[in-house]
């Protein structure tokens, strides 16, 4: 089967639903055998007029969708809309926001947001290898994501104002400025290109140092700023530990943090021009998100396109399940 290679060849190939079966199927199962996703029968055959498939197992749900088991799951939107979303998705630079899904493939503004933050749990990957290794260099930051204060309603920028005011008064790890921001840690490997980025709920010391010993191999040269939650480093034993100072410059040699001052700028371009509001809720999706572009963006070591991207995050729908109670925080309401 050839994979299409462009926007419009997809849009044009996932329209025929028996290209959208076969494409799944061959995600799912690397070896093209389709089982049953309860009891991994193989003994299945395929009802046509259904568009089902049913297992011969002895249990009680014989009948099961290529959607059972992934991020499309229950969902009533067909396969000729998912799998264009996705593409969409993984392949726009700054991000695409609900409003423009929503009007390119037909669905309601609701829907296409709840879409978008499922396709970002594909994106999701959390791996358990460490960044670095002897002699690697790994630049580390933190940022803060918030809304501007020209934008706000008069009565909200008093009460920031006065917000901040106290935090002036008081003894805060957080200084006034970034008050009612949200803090978010990033650490790029050089070597590797990539970059692994989270939600933090503070940034003090022993809450970055414990990112940094969780995700970082001993031996490992961390380039930071000057901030004090990496003064007088409790790690300095097992990692080589250099600081560029900004009030100075912006560059030492190899020690600075430029590599990761290019992620924000492209994080914060997506959040600011294509999502313009996201709450602190959901932030983490959103870096998900850019952390999967940006760590398969095509180089010269690794010249990914559209459709390599498009199938790597397809390889990663299954297992995952994400339902409208989680995304809006509702989990054990009653839905009336």
């Amino acid at each position: 089967m050839k994979a299409p290679k462009t926007l419009q060849e997809a849009i044009q190939h996932f329209s025929d639903y028996e290209n959208c079966r076969q494409f799944m199927a061959s995600v799912r199962w690397l070896d093209g055998v389709v089982r049953c996703p309860y009891c991994n029968s193989d003994k299945v055959t395929y009802l046509a007029k259904a568009r089902l498939y049913r297992c011969y197992g002895d249990h009680p749900k014989q009948k099961f969708s290529l959607k059972i088991g992934t991020v499309f799951e229950d969902s009533p939107i067909g396969l000729d809309k998912w799998l264009p979303a996705v593409w969409l998705v993984v392949n726009c630079k700054n991000g695409i926001s609900s409003y423009e899904l929503h009007r390119a493939i037909g669905v309601t503004q609701k829907s296409a947001w709840f879409m978008l933050h499922r396709i970002r749990l594909a994106m999701q990957s959390k791996s358990f290898a460490k960044l670095g290794g002897p002699d690697s260099e790994i630049e580390v930051d933190e940022s803060y994501v918030g809304g501007k204060v020209n934008n706000m309603h008069k009565s909200r920028k008093l009460r920031l104002a006065k917000a901040r005011s106290e935090v002036r008064d008081s003894e805060a790890t957080v200084s006034a400025r970034y008050w009612g921001k949200t803090a978010v840690m990033g650490m790029l490997d050089r070597e590797a290109r990539k970059v692994r980025a989270t939600v933090v709920p503070n940034v003090k010391r022993e809450t970055l140092q414990n990112h940094i010993l969780g995700e970082i191999e001993h031996g490992s040269k961390l380039y930071t700023d000057q901030a004090v939650a990496y003064d007088k480093m409790a790690l300095a034993k097992k990692y080589t530990h250099e600081v560029v100072n900004h009030l100075e410059g912006y560059v030492n040699g190899r020690i600075h943090t430029n590599g990761l001052e290019n992620f924000w700028s492209l994080l914060k371009r997506g959040l600011h021009g294509t999502y313009v509001a996201v709450e602190p809720f959901h932030l983490f999706r959103y870096v998900d998100e850019q952390v999967f572009r940006y760590n398969n963006r095509a180089t010269k070591d690794n010249p990914l396109n559209d459709s390599d991207r498009f199938h790597l995050a397809m390889s990663q729908i299954v297992g995952k399940r994400l339902s409208f109670a989680e995304v809006t925080g509702k989990v054990g309401e009653t839905p009336f």
